[in-house]
């Protein structure tokens, strides 16, 4: 399970800063811009909530194999596999916590840092961000989490290698597999465990905003 577990960690280590980045970025600009076809790009972002993993994993195993510049990266059944995987479930709801955020985020505070002479960055960084702070917090927990637990996507296009892309679900998978319960029953408790550690972290940000 240590191996697993290590495999977990290091996608997770790897995830957290793109899923505040791109969350944060994607939702920002999902609140605070208007263009054309928005609603489309929106609801093709949170497509893959509402898409069973082996639908999702199709799609990435085909495009990794079969566009060219993809494919010649040898991406599949890696480490890298291992950590685009989790992004594409647990993305969409790090981007709908940052587009909640900044939505709240009263235009009239925002318009009254600029007239003060505030640069565009400077109006997010003092003004926009921290009042969206809570939401973006708790998107991360719930998003960092879904990353954590992510199975199916991870086992179509990364593969249940052990040390290398096995992470902890894939374990909990090969040990029932193979019988071993005990060792299944531990991994499952820790994950519940920080399952149960991200929802009061959500429940404590939620009280905030």
């Amino acid at each position: 399970m240590i191996p697993s577990l290590f495999v977990s960690l290091k996608v997770l280590a790897a995830d957290i800063p793109l899923l505040l980045f791109l969350g944060t970025s994607i939702g920002w600009i999902l609140a605070k811009k208007n263009f054309r076809g928005k609603n489309l790009v929106y609801n093709l972002i949170i497509l893959p909530i509402a898409l069973p993993p082996s639908v999702v994993g199709l799609y990435l195993l085909m495009a990794l194999g079969h566009i060219p510049y993809l494919k010649e990266a040898n991406i599949l059944f890696s480490f890298t596999a291992a950590v685009i995987a989790p992004l594409f479930p647990a993305l969409p709801i790090m981007i709908q916590a940052a587009k909640s955020g900044f939505s709240s985020v009263d235009e009239k505070l925002e318009a009254a840092a600029r007239t003060l002479g505030d640069s565009e960055f400077e109006v997010f960084r003092r003004v926009t961000f921290p009042l969206a702070k809570p939401y973006i917090i708790g998107g991360l927990a719930l998003s960092s989490m879904r990353a954590l637990g992510e199975f199916g996507v991870t086992l179509m296009i990364a593969g249940n290698i052990p040390g290398r892309t096995q992470t902890l679900p894939l374990f909990i998978y090969s040990s029932v597999e193979s019988m071993s319960f005990f060792e299944a029953n531990i991994a499952a408790i820790l994950l519940t465990a920080l399952g149960i550690a991200s929802l009061l972290i959500v429940k404590r940000v939620g009280g905030k905003a």
